[in-house]
């Protein structure tokens, strides 16, 4: 990086602070880390989302020593896209088309789905009220009644426990 690292990373956050009023996009957020940076903003009601690091300059023949470094070419980069932008030959919206942020998708555990789940709940008290509902519904006695009952148990005390691991009791 040489000269680009000497002038400090807020240089680049200047930078980036005046590209994004060069594309239009008024709202964006931006880190970095040891090995990696994002950037991402709203651009006509989109979310989109820039990343690099290190490692996905290296698989590219590009060395980049640490997230700062990436920072700097993401930053760059926008300097690019702005200049193209500026000279009519697409708007931003052609060149961003492929990078939509999208959430990644999240896999249903199956004790969730054993509550009948398609998704994670909002919280301990649905898992409460799904598994009240469900047992209530069951035969009233039996070996049937006793083996669904420990599954529906088992699959609570999961869910439940996922929500403790992951401090969203409510």
């Amino acid at each position: 990086m040489g000269g680009k690292e000497q002038r400090g990373i807020s240089f680049y956050e200047y930078k980036l602070e005046r590209v994004m009023k060069r594309l239009g996009v008024e709202t964006y957020s931006f880190n970095w880390d040891r090995w990696g940076c994002y950037v991402d903003f709203r651009y006509k009601g989109e979310l989109y989302k820039f990343e690099h690091s290190a490692e996905k300059a290296r698989s590219r023949g590009v060395i980049l020593r640490n997230g700062s470094e990436s920072f700097i070419e993401v930053v760059l980069t926008f300097e690019d896209l702005a200049t193209i932008v500026e000279r009519g030959i697409y708007g931003l919206e052609t060149w961003v088309r492929g990078i939509k942020y999208l959430p990644s998708l999240v896999d249903v555990p199956e004790y969730f789905k054993i509550l009948g789940f398609a998704e994670i709940p909002g919280g301990a008290e649905e898992i409460r009220q799904r598994y009240e509902n469900l047992t209530g519904q069951l035969p009233p006695d039996g070996r049937e009644r006793e083996e669904k009952v420990q599954q529906l148990k088992d699959a609570a005390e999961q869910a439940l426990q996922y929500f403790r691991n992951n401090d969203n009791i409510h």
